[in-house]
């Protein structure tokens, strides 16, 4: 995020970036490169349930799928909210290792409809009302969903963190009469409900440590206690550096994936900075895997 900073790029810093509000496109479904005219449409009216049960009739490839039929399948799925589904198969075409597969990966990576569909957004309104709210970027709220949770509503962790922002039971029932709310009807498996909490502890966790998002993000994931005790023994005041020195490897690499995905997020759906990239590149640029 630094280095993209430098080059002149307004993606903003540790210190800005929760509070900017940038331009979002909303994304449009793409054209699904496999299946019938009849599916095709379906899918592109949003007849989700028509374009699922036609799919399911021509999709007999199920084992060895080609490129476009697996591209295709991760569409559906996610159109039928199966998000961690989805967006896994079209991660996993890159892993194709026979020469006409990855060459055929290679010609969709170029089309930014490829990366929209890696990178979704699911409850946009909902993410759009919630961060509007708490005075949040939308599109850091969007990129830790995506890492918390894969945008499935109903998933749960070991710990019984539930739903798209992994809010746990005990957060939940304490941030209730903050806002005044009754905990007794909190539904964590909600969209709305789920937003709403875990966008309310993201605003207090970057209260806590003056707005920097990048405590806020691994104070998110790693608890305040252990944050403020690397303030105390890490000594570098480099953002880049403070992130390698993290002693959980599991809050160093969900710091660098989420800030990963903003920067996709970014690019993705923002037109100043996906039109700057475009200069950058005849074609779309491959984006970092997450």
């Amino acid at each position: 995020m630094a280095s993209s900073n430098h080059a002149g790029l307004n993606v903003g810093n540790f210190d800005n970036v929760r509070v900017m509000n940038p331009e979002i496109i909303t994304p449009q479904r793409p054209l699904p490169p496999a299946g019938s005219e009849t599916f095709k449409e379906l899918y592109l009216l949003g007849q989700d349930r028509d374009a699922w049960l036609q799919w399911q009739t021509e999709f007999q490839n199920k084992l060895q799928p080609t490129v476009a039929e697996q591209f295709t399948e991760g569409l559906v799925r996610m159109a039928r909210g199966e998000n961690l589904i989805g967006i896994d198969k079209i991660s996993k075409l890159e892993d194709r290792e026979a020469p006409d597969e990855q060459a055929q990966y290679q010609t969709l990576s170029k089309q930014s409809s490829y990366w929209q569909a890696r990178y979704p957004f699911p409850y946009f309104r909902e993410i759009q009302k919630w961060s509007t709210e708490r005075q949040l970027n939308p599109l850091l709220v969007t990129a830790l969903m995506r890492q918390e949770s894969r945008f499935e509503p109903k998933i749960k962790s070991v710990a019984d963190a539930t739903g798209l922002m992994q809010v746990l039971p005990s957060t939940a029932k304490w941030i209730a009469p903050q806002i005044k709310l009754d905990s007794k009807t909190i539904n964590l498996e909600n969209p709305n409900q789920n937003i709403m909490l875990g966008t309310w502890y993201l605003d207090h966790t970057h209260e806590q440590y003056n707005n920097n998002s990048l405590l806020a993000i691994a104070s998110y994931n790693a608890g305040p206690g252990n944050v403020s005790k690397w303030l105390q023994t890490l000594t570098t005041k480099d953002p880049d550096e403070f992130v390698e020195q993290i002693p959980f490897d599991e809050t160093k690499n969900y710091v660098r994936q989420v800030f990963g995905n903003y920067w996709n997020y970014l690019r993705l759906y923002n037109p100043e900075i996906s039109g700057i990239v475009a200069k950058y590149s005849t074609t779309h640029p491959k984006l970092p895997s997450q």
